[in-house]
């Protein structure tokens, strides 16, 4: 009976935490917050390592590709975002090239013609969460429910406006343990994190993150960008791929989607 009812307590306060958020946003009419705080405030929450996790998870967890293949993933986080994932979708529409954008289930709701336009360009649609919370954070009572109320939302919303549940998993601020990367594993998703990080969720000018890039991109690289932030974050993401991606081709860089680096199907 004690079992029972915390049982219970769990699903009231899931439902509290969850859903409550969901329509308070129902009222407004502003892109939907990161819930776990922004990138630039949130990031280094002490989550377990990429390279303990590829150790742990050798077929559900990477975090680059082949590093004998000339190739290049760009993946882009917090979107859609109508004041991003626009310009940036005009960039690699220019130069023929492939991303794969890991969206908020919040957004994607809110915005569902641009998620409809990322699918109809041929890029890869994966999971970012539904609210963008830190999913190792110690106050949550129940880590794996939180994770999976997220998915499990955010692959209804996309599978409402594309038709499939993305599998390719990006866990907020690349926060994951143990735990969550068991549970992950048991429902078939394949959690990606990165090898380059372009630094552009600092608010920086696109020519530093085109150096940074220039520096930690070399071949098999996965490579970590934004098309969303918070309302008050510049991103010049954009203005960055217009100068890399034309070098990065004429140094002989394919650029794929992340099911096609690491040869997994997208939908589960």
């Amino acid at each position: 009976m004690k079992a029972l009812y915390v049982k219970i307590a769990v699903a009231v306060a899931l439902f509290v935490s969850f859903v409550v958020p969901m329509n308070v946003f129902a009222a407004q009419d502003e892109l939907p917050p990161l819930r776990g705080g922004s990138e630039e405030d949130v990031r280094d929450p002490d989550p377990v390592t990429f390279t303990q996790l590829k150790q742990s998870f050798p077929d559900s967890f990477y975090y680059m590709g082949d590093p004998n293949e000339k190739q290049v993933a760009l993946t882009f986080d917090d979107g859609p975002d109508p004041r991003h994932t626009s310009q940036i979708l005009e960039v690699l529409d220019k130069y023929d090239v492939l991303g794969t954008f890991f969206v908020l289930g919040a957004r994607a709701e809110a915005y569902p013609e641009l998620l409809q336009e990322i699918d109809e360009a041929g890029h890869d649609i994966g999971s970012h969460t539904f609210w963008h919370p830190n999913l190792t954070d110690d106050d949550e009572e129940d880590l794996v429910a939180r994770l999976d109320w997220e998915l499990t939302q955010t692959e209804r919303v996309v599978e409402e406006s594309v038709g499939y549940k993305p599998r390719l998993f990006r866990a907020p601020y690349g926060s994951l343990n143990i735990e969550l990367m068991e549970h992950l594993t048991e429902r078939g998703n394949i959690a990606v994190g990165w090898n380059a990080d372009s630094q552009d969720w600092q608010q920086i000018p696109s020519e530093e993150i085109v150096d940074i890039l220039r520096s930690e991109i070399s071949p098999g690289s996965i490579v970590l960008m934004h098309d969303g932030g918070n309302w008050d974050q510049t991103i010049t993401s954009a203005d960055a791929l217009d100068t890399l991606i034309p070098e990065l081709l004429a140094d002989g860089y394919e650029f794929v989607t992340v099911s096609d680096m690491l040869d997994v199907d997208r939908a589960l």
